[in-house]
Formats: structure tokens, sequence, C-alpha cells
């Protein structure tokens, strides 16, 4: 007899985005109470960092609820070039609702480097930089390098082959970084990158102020935009997220990786910090 055929799974349920923008706001707490509202009333949960230099969010709940707050914020021109990345689950990754004023929405401490006055540092589509790595160099011939502005304890979940880890704990000691290894990147074309673009724009604006002998880009939308167009080619491991998932593999699902207890820890103390 021949036995049943077994069901198919259920198709995630539960869409999660990730997006920031540097962009100025004069009312950042304002703008807090009409965002909190909205995702109230849409059963949202997740993290909304709002300053004067722009907005960083992590969000999930039901797909068209998701859009629709989305759809609420895009309806402001200041924000109409949010481009959220999009990744699916089964269960909702986050146990609450945050929606803060801070002061950045990417802590660096360095006050001049404020993304939302000055002109975005170059942005390098990710199928090109898979081109360049693939051939071993950018256009020009010059040697490219992968440069890791993540925490140290992310990096160890996965990052590009050969990239440059400097170990750093935490955002704010790029800078410091950068200066006792300039040598490091001279004469490189250097790609910064990180989880979904914001530590790498901060990081590629600070590179660009510093006279280095180096051509200098951002990831852009980092490794989750990356995964999304060109899987993961030249990478080892998966991405490190700060939400109950823990990482995603290149296919943008849930992995099965365990981080060390260590890194757990410090990513409870970083979160929703790091993006």
């Amino acid at each position: 007899m021949t036995s049943p055929a077994s069901p198919e799974p259920a198709p995630a349920s539960v869409l999660n985005i990730s997006c920031y923008l540097f962009v100025a706001i004069e009312a950042p707490h304002a703008l807090r109470d009409a965002l909190h509202e909205r995702a109230l009333a849409l059963g949202l949960r997740g993290t909304v960092l709002i300053a004067e230099e722009g907005i960083n969010l992590f969000l999930a709940g039901p797909g068209d609820a998701v859009r629709a707050w989305v759809d609420t914020l895009r309806a402001d021109p200041r924000f109409a070039a949010l481009a959220p990345k999009e990744s699916w689950s089964d269960t909702v990754p986050f146990r609450k609702l945050l929606v803060k004023v801070k002061p950045e929405i990417i802590r660096m401490n360095h006050p001049t480097i404020r993304p939302d006055q000055a002109p975005r540092a170059p942005a390098l589509p990710a199928a090109t930089l898979r081109r360049w790595l693939d051939q071993g160099h950018d256009d020009d011939g010059r040697p490219v390098v992968t440069l890791d502005t993540r925490n140290a304890f992310e990096v160890d979940v996965g990052a590009f082959d050969g990239a440059i880890d400097w170990r750093i704990t935490k955002f704010s000691e790029f800078p410091e970084a950068v200066q006792a290894h300039r040598a490091e990147l001279a004469g490189k074309t250097v790609v910064s990158y990180c989880t979904g673009g914001i530590r790498c724009e901060k990081a590629a604006l600070y590179l660009e102020q510093q006279d280095l002998d180096a051509k200098v880009y951002q990831l852009e939308g980092g490794i989750l935009k990356y995964f999304e167009e060109v899987g993961g080619a030249h990478y080892h491991g998966d991405c490190f997220v700060f939400d109950e998932r823990r990482a995603l593999d290149p296919a943008l699902a849930p992995s099965d990786v365990e981080p060390a207890a260590d890194a757990l820890g410090l990513a409870a103390a970083l979160a929703p910090k790091a993006a």
C-alpha cells in the first residue's frame, strides 16, 4: 500500500525588513510618536531608531502590515528613497516594539561624520563587487580588498574571503583602527561592508576624509543585499543579525549556526545599535 504523500510545508508568513536612510530630521520626537502609533496599530514588532541624521529600522509582521507601514513612511518626501531589504521567517524574531530617538542612528562618536549633510561615498553594487573579486582586481587593475566594519563576533559567524578584520568590539572604535592600519590600505581599492549598509556608509565617508592612498567604496546594501542579488560567492559562513534568528544564510533563510555564548552576550548588550 502506498503511503500518503507528506503535506507541503507552510510558506514562511512573517516578513522581516531592515532599512536605513541618512536624511536630516528636524523634529525626531514628533516623527517617533507618529511611527510608533502606526506600528502599534498594524501589530508590528522590532526596533526603529530615529536621530537628526536619519532613520534605522528592523521590523517584522504580516507582509501586508509591514508594507503598509513602509508606504506610510514613504509618503513623506524625506523618506521616498527608502529601499527595505526583505526576508521571511516562520515566527516574529522580535519580542516587542521599540521606537526610540537617539543621538545617532549608528554610533560612531565622530561629529564630523554626518552623511545627512555630505555627499555619499561611492556605492558599489553587489554584482560589481562579485565581478571584481572574480577577476582579482577592479576595472583599473588595482587590487581590491574588502574591509569589514562590523564587530569581531559578527565577523566570526561569516565574512568575505580574505576580508580585512581589525577585531573591533564596537563601531565607535573604527576611526582609531583606521589610524593604526593606514598603511594596510595604501594603493588599493577598498570596499567597506557591514550587515545592511549603515556602518559601511559612515566608514567610507570617514575613510574618504583621511587622505589615504586608496580608492574607497561602500558596498551598497551591505551583506544582506549582496546575498539577495548574487548569493554567497566569495563569502564564507552566514551573516549575523541582531534578532532572534541569530544569523541568515546566503539564501536569506535563518541559519542553524549557533554563535558562541560570549557573542550572544555582546549582541544583547549592543542591540539594536548595529546594522
